[in-house]
């Protein structure tokens, strides 16, 4: 595994599963435990994916101690609105059953709210409930905004980012601000693997067009995300760091940009969220 290191002063894995719509029964204890012998450290849930409890028994009942496991999980857009940030991660805390977490994230910049949200978010940094805390959807001007308002600069931006939705002067900008990128969606829900472009690039590393685009993110200096519920998949797409893509294919990678979003903006922020 390869790490990224937080302006926090922790290290984040490079690769993590995700764990958004892993809701039947049993099903997120179940992969998380397959997931954790093949080496993921990195679980990623968040209070509007309904999972937390399973989740959390996922995490106690892997067989991995605590402090070798990384959880996120994220606050959903009412609580923001209706100022209830510290209770809900009393919340997701306690369905949990965890002493702490590792990276808390606002899921949504809810406009007017997510000043207030990140202020009370400083303040459980401080208390060393969540070691460090990030964002996820917020865009350079979303980030300024913050950083200009606030003594912490989040230790990370989760935003949809592959092949087909490069966006590279969001990632440089955070980079430039010692804010880590992680990749949500990166396989795009499948809609790139069967691009030209990385069909050929598979054949000549004799990996699947998903490892490749794995690996372009992982070299754009990115964690990745990747989520699934099948075991075969999961350990696919751990494989990725024995191999590297050179500056021309990863330049030939970068121009399938086509700025195509899979992902869905939320219905109350459809008219407020340009991204």
């Amino acid at each position: 595994m390869e790490y990224l290191l937080l302006n926090s002063g922790h290290r984040m894995p490079c690769l993590g599963l995700g764990l958004n719509m892993v809701t039947a029964p049993d099903e997120p204890q179940k992969v998380i435990a397959d997931a954790a012998a093949m080496g993921y450290r990195l679980f990623d849930t968040a209070s509007a994916f309904k999972n937390e409890v399973e989740v959390g028994e996922g995490i106690r009942g892997c067989g991995i101690p605590r402090e070798e496991l990384f959880v996120t999980t994220k606050i959903w857009n009412t609580a923001q609105r209706i100022g209830n940030v510290e209770e809900a991660f009393n919340r997701s805390l306690e369905r949990m059953g965890l002493d702490y977490i590792d990276l808390y994230l606002i899921q949504w910049p809810v406009p007017g709210c997510f000043l207030d949200t990140w202020h009370i978010m400083e303040k459980i940094y401080a208390a060393g409930k969540a070691r460090s805390i990030g964002v996820s959807n917020f865009t350079e001007p979303d980030l300024k905004m913050l950083m200009d308002n606030s003594d912490i600069a989040p230790a990370v931006n989760q935003i949809e980012f592959h092949p087909l939705y490069y966006r590279e002067s969001l990632v440089n900008y955070c980079h430039a601000n010692g804010i880590a990128v992680q990749a949500s969606s990166p396989l795009a829900r499948g809609e790139y693997l069967d691009r030209e472009i990385l069909t050929k690039l598979a054949e000549k590393y004799n990996r699947s067009e998903a490892q490749i685009g794995l690996r372009w993110i992982l070299q754009h200096g990115c964690g990745v995300i990747p989520k699934s519920v099948h075991t075969a998949r999961i350990l696919e797409n751990s494989q990725i760091f024995d191999f590297e893509l050179s500056e021309e294919e990863m330049a030939v990678i970068d121009v399938m940009n086509e700025n195509r979003r899979v992902t869905d903006i939320p219905d109350d922020l459809q008219d407020v969220i340009i991204q």
